[in-house]
């Protein structure tokens, strides 16, 4: 079978799984992430509102989901995905674990860009009157939004590592390529053309994250 045979039948259609699981993981886990990242700022010591029970839980939470290695999390973690999208092998059942192993991590990288204010500027803030809630979504994100995008460009290409491993157990796309190709049939030139694939993928968007940190930064 040459590379267009190739191409076509087996690597075309990994890219699109593998693309699905990146977009929607990636998209649900930023979307849960920020959550816990705006409570953390805001209830940490010298935070807006600070509230160390509430602090000290978060931050255990976040903490023990990023220290599940990907593969245990996904096996553990079956009967919730099968209870979500009614099953536990495929593509969009992988999408499950994906997401809870991300989210944890963008919950942190966006903390982290969010501590990385000025605090003269949240007290510039406060002294003309602005609410919590202003001082959240039109200070404090607003300035952050540039070292925001680079975390979520990290977070991204932690989720295409972690959707390649999706593929060991069933998640499909080109982890599952690799494995069924790769490995169990000895098709060197399949595997080489896999992780060609995923550094071209991931070389791109990192290319995007910085040309849009660069135009949000100017």
């Amino acid at each position: 079978m040459g590379f267009s045979e190739t191409f076509q039948e087996i690597l075309l259609p990994a890219i699109g799984q593998t693309f699905y699981m990146v977009i929607v993981s990636t998209i649900l886990a930023v979307i849960i992430g920020f959550i816990p990242a705006i409570l953390l700022v805001v209830t940490e010591p010298g935070g807006l509102k600070p509230n160390k029970v509430v602090y000290k839980i978060l931050d255990a939470i976040v903490n023990l989901l990023r220290s599940f290695p990907f593969i245990i999390l996904m096996i553990a973690i079956f009967p919730f995905t099968k209870l979500i999208v009614g099953k536990t092998i495929g593509t969009t059942a992988a999408i499950v674990p994906i997401t809870i192993a991300a989210a944890p991590f963008a919950s942190r990288v966006i903390e982290s860009s969010l501590k990385e204010i000025d605090p003269g500027i949240i007290e510039a803030a406060k002294s003309f009157g602005a609410s919590n809630m202003q001082i959240i979504f039109k200070v404090m994100i607003k300035e952050a939004l540039p070292s925001i995008v680079l975390g979520i460009t990290l977070t991204v290409i932690s989720v295409v590592g972690c959707s390649a491993m999706a593929g060991t157990v069933g998640g499909g796309g080109l982890g599952d390529v690799a494995v069924k190709y790769g490995y169990y049939r000895f098709q060197t030139d399949i595997m080489v053309y896999t992780v060609i694939i995923l550094i071209i993928f991931v070389q791109v968007l990192q290319t995007i994250g910085n040309l849009i940190y660069k135009k949000l930064n100017k």
